[in-house]
Order: C-alpha cells, then sequence, then structure tokens
C-alpha cells in the first residue's frame, strides 16, 4: 500500500499538463511541494534560456522541476538518493511525449563525488533544499564541486517560521555567501499564479576572483 501514489497535475503553458505521482509514504521527498511548483512555473516565464542547455536538478523528489525545464527543451539530469529513483523514473516514463530536450535520473549524494556530473551544468535547480542541518555542509560542498563560473543556479524555498527553520536558512545563506552571489528574483517576475510572498526564487553564481586561479 506503501506504493501507492496520488498524482498531481502541473499545467503547462504550452501544452498538457504534467503528470507528476507522489507517494503516500516515504518521506520529505515523495510530494510536490509549493517551491516546487513555483520553480517549475518560473522556468515556463523563459527568464532562463533552456533549450539545448545541460542542466541539474538536487534533491529532485518527484522531478517535477526538472521534468518541467526538459518540457523547455533543456537536457536534464535529475538527482536525489536511490530510494528516490522509482519514484523519479516513473514521472520521467509518466511525461517522456512532453520533453522536448531530454531527462535522466541519477543517484547523488550531497557531499560526495560529482565526477561523473561534470562539466559543470549551465543550471542548478533546487527546489526546497534547506530543511536539516546536517545536510547543509553536504549540499554546499555539492555546489561548489559542480557550480563553474558560468553556472547559474535557481535555488526556490519556502521560508518556514517554525522550530529551527529560520536559524537554519540564515546559516546556509551565510555559509554560501562565502563562495557565490546571490540575487533574490522579485515576485513579479514568478508565475503570476503560481507566487506566494514566503516562497523566495534567488540565483547563485560563483564569485569571481580577480586574477587568481581557479
Amino acid at each position: 500500500a506503501a506504493m501507492a501514489g496520488f498524482v498531481r497535475e502541473l499545467e503547462r503553458r504550452g501544452g498538457p499538463a504534467l503528470r507528476l505521482e507522489q507517494r503516500a509514504a516515504g518521506g520529505v521527498g515523495c510530494v510536490v511541494w509549493d517551491a516546487a511548483l513555483v520553480l517549475a512555473k518560473f522556468l515556463e516565464t523563459g527568464a532562463c534560456p533552456l533549450a539545448r542547455r545541460y542542466v541539474l536538478e538536487l534533491g529532485a523528489g518527484t522531478g517535477a522541476v526538472g521534468i518541467m525545464a526538459a518540457t523547455l527543451g533543456a537536457n536534464v539530469t535529475v538527482t536525489d538518493l536511490e530510494e528516490l529513483q522509482e519514484l523519479l523514473m516513473v514521472n520521467i516514463e509518466n511525461n517522456e511525449h512532453l520533453v522536448t530536450g531530454s531527462v535522466r535520473a541519477k543517484v547523488l549524494k550531497w557531499g560526495e563525488d560529482v565526477t561523473e556530473f561534470q562539466p559543470p551544468p549551465d543550471y542548478i535547480l533546487m527546489a526546497d533544499c534547506i530543511y536539516y542541518e546536517e545536510s547543509l555542509e553536504p549540499l554546499l560542498k555539492t555546489l561548489k564541486d559542480l557550480a563553474g563560473p558560468e553556472t547559474c543556479i535557481l535555488c526556490c524555498y519556502e521560508q518556514r517560521t517554525m522550530g529551527k527553520n529560520p536559524e537554519i536558512e540564515r546559516k546556509y545563506f551565510e555559509l554560501l555567501q562565502r563562495d557565490f552571489e546571490l540575487e533574490k528574483i522579485p515576485l513579479d517576475k514568478h508565475d503570476e499564479e503560481y507566487r506566494s510572498e514566503d516562497i523566495h526564487i534567488v540565483t547563485i553564481h560563483r564569485k569571481q576572483t580577480v586574477g587568481a586561479f581557479p
């Protein structure tokens, strides 16, 4: 019964909706979070040209964001832990007919070797990846290992005011700013319908070191 999924439809501007299976059991990766919807719909605004670009999604969960990018012409690798691969494969298969780029799923554990994901992607997508304090350091290591000077990281997150969340968020952005520059995308640039005051999209780029060797 744990395998019983329920389908979430995500409308697209340019054709039939994405059909995303979720899982009733199996933790946070198994549902389509609001931040994933907001980021997926932001991609559709065309603010970031995705056609023929190499895109990597971290902590992809159901794959909503990465699959949306693939329908916009990107060559996408959606990544998550081993236990989410089956769900990712199902969703890739369900939406394959809408993909105009390409999409594949791979295991990527934050903090571990990323050689097989090189050269650096044009875009790294992350929706709601900051909520465990113990995963901050590995996540930052992975971002540093993956991002090249031209890589644009799009991080979408829901601001949560419960418990340790604000502290974790603050720490994450503090650590991130050692190596990266951050810029918030104004709300009026988000999709008109899929937006919310407490869901933020930030673009992140590696700091350019002047005259230094990489």
